[in-house]
């Protein structure tokens, strides 16, 4: 029987049917559901690692030991991972080791749109690429099989539209893998100098063995067809490809990726007249096609940039402009990005946007969202935990050069887990003076709600210690440190204004659970769940449109400031910056 699942429900069947028993993740779209389901498999342990360092690392250990293990990934992550990434693709494996690097073309929910297939050739490892969740199965159990015989760390490269597209799934039955021994070796897993110069030769030798193998292995295959018109493509780009031009022409469809089957690429190539090459995003098999001196068209025509779909492939290499559907976009409500009624960021940053003189060194989070209109509270926003350490740097630019302005750093709870940590411990030992506010919200908001080190709960649902984030702040050398009610405009102000006077480093933790967050015992226990909506005295208002300011999206205006009481989850930041107090409590 066959199912219909994502690339992503898909990968984490084949990590189950692979034997896998050890799975780390931080979440990250595209790739968080892999995680949320291999949590689903009781063969599986799984876990929300702090960073994807960590996950990489927490995955290594397990392979290490003997156990087949994976790590998932956004393409930014690998980053964030690479450092273990590197070094453990010169030791090779004890059990099988697959991390899946979730690439984002088109950047639907990320800060660039890096192709990671380049990470694969950098740091010398194997590299898969499925063009759809069959696919995506069948490699995870393939990945662990070629990480075992060749001894080498293998990646599997998805991108969006395979995260996220259904296609049917044969199943079939998990492999009781049974763990390696685990035996002490020195020599390959202690990564000293002495020992690397010898592990990167036998690297070498690895990598030339890929080579052959990703030659004659099915993975990479050819499809005859007319051989006027050849095409090398690989991950969904093949299926874009053959949308397009159907059986017409002769496809060389690559599956493994890394080491190229360059061999088997110059023999599809001398058989075709005009070859050309259809990849997402970098020219990153155009380039070594073209380096092994391959003749080929490719980026003269398909896109650098954004992401593919066969409108864009029949246009740039056929000419045809394809017949749309026409959309009347006027009628469509318009609807910008905005946090949502009730979010508790939104006292903070309606706060932050009155102070004169300040920069607001942002993060990766929904609460990016401060820095659009109307609110146009932050300045920066680089990579997850950046605004920690990035505004110290400015702190310590404008004081060394005598200019007067103050930094915040802004950063939610589990980027302050992630790396925002590392960024304070470098403003308290370097004696830094920038303010910090860490928005602890109980849950890792922008992802979709997964369970972080403070929320009390792991990926599989038990409980779990919260981390005390004042008292980790405090340890790590932080003396000023305030913790406060973001709902409460006036508190927040006056808190805000005391660590920006003073000339020592400040800690401001605003604490209250996510608007969209089911409410767990404890934050009932702590937060109560009783919430008084707010409404218009329409006598009173005066129409001044302050409270539009605050940017909450249950407030519109007619003739005077209207909030809908389907969208209002009683915060009552808007009562509060009405001046003229025509915004009253109008019940549960």
């Amino acid at each position: 029987m066959k199912h219909l699942l994502t690339g992503n429900e898909a990968i984490a069947r084949g990590a189950y049917e692979a034997g896998v028993t050890v799975a780390a993740a931080y979440p990250g779209t595209p790739s968080t559901e892999i995680l949320e389901n291999t949590a689903k498999y009781k063969e599986i342990y799984s876990e929300w690692s702090p960073n994807e360092k960590v996950a990489m690392e927490v995955a290594i250990g397990a392979s290490i030991a003997g156990a087949r293990s994976m790590a998932a990934m956004k393409h930014v992550g690998v980053n964030v991972a690479a450092d273990p990434l590197f070094t453990y693709a010169y030791t090779g494996v004890n059990g099988g080791f697959v991390f899946i690097s979730a690439d984002d073309p088109g950047m639907h929910s990320s800060q660039n749109e890096q192709d990671n297939r380049y990470f694969a050739k950098m740091s010398k490892i194997a590299m898969l690429e499925p063009s759809d969740s069959q696919e995506a199965k069948d490699f995870m159990i393939e990945g662990f099989r070629i990480s075992e015989e060749f001894d080498v760390v293998v990646m599997l490269r998805l991108t969006t539209r395979i995260c996220h597209s259904k296609t049917l799934v044969e199943f079939g039955e998990r492999e009781e893998f049974k763990m390696k021994e685990y035996k002490k070796n020195i020599p390959k897993f202690v990564a000293t100098p002495v020992n690397a110069r010898g592990l990167h030769v036998k690297l070498e030798d690895k990598l030339k063995k890929l080579e052959e193998f990703s030659n004659n292995t099915p993975l990479n295959k050819i499809e005859w067809g007319n051989k006027k018109i050849g095409i090398v493509t690989s991950g969904v780009s093949y299926q874009y490809a053959k949308e397009v031009f159907g059986e017409d022409v002769s496809y060389f469809k690559v599956g493994f990726s890394h080491p190229l089957p360059m061999k088997k690429i110059k023999e599809f190539a001398s058989q075709v007249e005009t070859l050309y090459v259809i990849e997402e995003l970098e020219p990153y098999m155009e380039e070594q096609m073209k380096a092994a001196g391959i003749n080929c068209i490719g980026k003269e025509k398909i896109p650098l940039i954004g992401e593919l779909n066969p409108d864009i492939i029949a246009k740039a290499m056929k000419g045809e402009e394809r017949e749309l559907l026409d959309v009347d976009i006027s009628l469509a409500a318009p609807r910008p990005p905005i946090m949502c009624a009730g979010c508790p960021h939104r006292g903070i940053f309606y706060v932050l946007s009155r102070k004169k003189n300040v920069m607001v060194s942002g993060d990766i989070g929904c609460y990016t969202l401060g820095s659009v209109e109307p609110l146009y509270a932050m300045d920066t926003c680089i990579c997850m935990g950046s605004s920690v350490s990035a505004g110290h740097g400015a702190q310590v630019a404008f004081d060394f050069n005598n200019i007067k302005k103050k930094v915040v750093g802004v950063i939610g709870d589990s980027t302050f887990f992630h790396s925002g940590i590392t960024g304070l411990l470098d403003i308290v030992y370097n004696r830094g003076n920038a303010l910090t506010i860490i928005l602890d919200n109980r849950i890792t908001g922008m992802t979709g709600h997964q369970e972080n080190p403070g929320s009390g709960y792991t990926l599989m649902g038990d409980k779990a210690p919260i981390i005390n984030i004042p008292k980790l702040v405090e340890a790590c050398g932080i003396k000023n440190i305030k913790v406060i009610n973001p709902l409460n405009i006036k508190d927040t102000e006056k808190i805000v204004d005391e660590a920006l006077s003073s000339d020592e480093a400040s800690v401001i933790i605003t604490k209250w659970p996510c608007v969209l967050k089911k409410f767990t015992e404890e934050d009932i226990e702590e937060f109560g769940n009783e919430r008084v909506l707010c409404k218009v005295n329409e006598e009173t208002c005066k129409t001044c449109r302050i409270c539009g300011k605050v940017g909450c999206p249950a407030i519109s205006f007619n003739d005077k400031a209207y909030i809908d009481e389907n969208m209002c989850v009683g915060c009552h930041v808007c009562m509060q910056v009405c001046p003229f107090e025509a915004i009253e409590k109008a019940g549960v």
